[in-house]
């Protein structure tokens, strides 16, 4: 006769709670998976299913009631650093959809905005353009399967603890952000060139014949020339976005490790014995 006692059952819980709540945590902050078009269910659905075949292989978690206080401290941990992971691939995102930003203020598209339900503000045409090419390259790329794989191995670098993770991860984390702003740049740098130059001719043009109207020829030209370099450079964008997405997921998979190490502890300062005059 099989009897189950409340720590077989306590142990059991644990074993796929915590688990779950790491994964559930990356589901809900990562691109792709955390779109508001895939419905909570199948988010849910997906996150049971990697925990069911993960929790085997995760190392021996600690010896913990999951109801008790201690128990809920590590789901805390646990979607803490699921949260962090996710988030580390949606800055890259984020900085795409900056380039775009750049690029339509400067091309004179301010004014075309769109309702992004993932952020639930407005987004520009070009950031919207430009964030549904950097969707295309994460699925063909296959960095979707990739970070579920840095995810799966982070149990074994960062396992199940009730030990309080290191909290130089947030600094790292933050550290990351700014590639916000160098990507964002970076990637629109040869738009603002080119419709800078294109405003330069203009203002040569309309200082030599000041009768032409600037308002009525200079938005369809610096419009014009923006899509035009939009198409251009659209080809050579794939292997840079490539390499920023790697660049992401190899991120991703240390922060855990990043969390896991301790700070060297200082050594106290010894002082110094005074040593006897010498006699003469």
């Amino acid at each position: 006769m099989l009897s189950l006692s409340s720590a077989d059952i306590n142990m059991w819980i644990a074993g796929l709670l915590w688990p779950l709540t790491r994964i559930l945590a990356l589901i809900t902050s990562a691109p792709i998976f955390g779109n508001k078009a895939v419905p909570i269910s199948t988010k849910i659905a997906l996150g049971v299913a990697i925990a069911v075949i993960v929790a085997p292989a995760v190392p021996a978690w600690p010896a913990v009631d999951p109801m008790s206080y201690a128990g809920l401290l590590i789901v805390m941990q646990e979607m803490l650093i699921g949260l962090a992971m996710g988030f580390t691939i949606r800055i890259l995102f984020a900085a795409v959809e900056m380039a775009g930003e750049i690029s339509s203020l400067t091309m004179g598209l301010g004014f075309a905005t769109f309702f992004d339900p993932n952020t639930q503000g407005r987004s520009s045409a070009i950031s919207q353009f430009l964030s549904l090419v950097a969707t295309m390259a994460f699925l063909a790329t296959n960095a979707h399967l990739v970070l579920l794989s840095a995810l799966v191995e982070s149990f074994s670098t960062l396992p199940v603890s009730s030990i309080p993770v290191y909290g130089g991860g947030f600094k790292q984390l933050a550290d990351w952000g700014g590639k916000i702003f160098s990507v964002g740049v970076q990637l629109s740098l040869p738009i603002v060139a080119a419709l800078l130059i294109t405003n330069v001719a203009l203002g040569i043009l309309t200082r030599a014949a000041p009768q032409l109207n600037l308002f009525g020829i200079g938005f369809p030209i610096t419009l014009g020339v923006g899509l035009l370099v939009v198409a251009v450079t659209l080809p050579y964008l794939g292997m840079p976005i490539q390499n920023l997405f790697l660049d992401g997921i190899e991120r991703a998979r240390l922060m855990p490790r990043t969390w896991s190490e301790r700070p060297p502890v200082a050594k106290p300062i010894q002082p110094a014995v005074p040593q006897p005059a010498l006699r003469p």
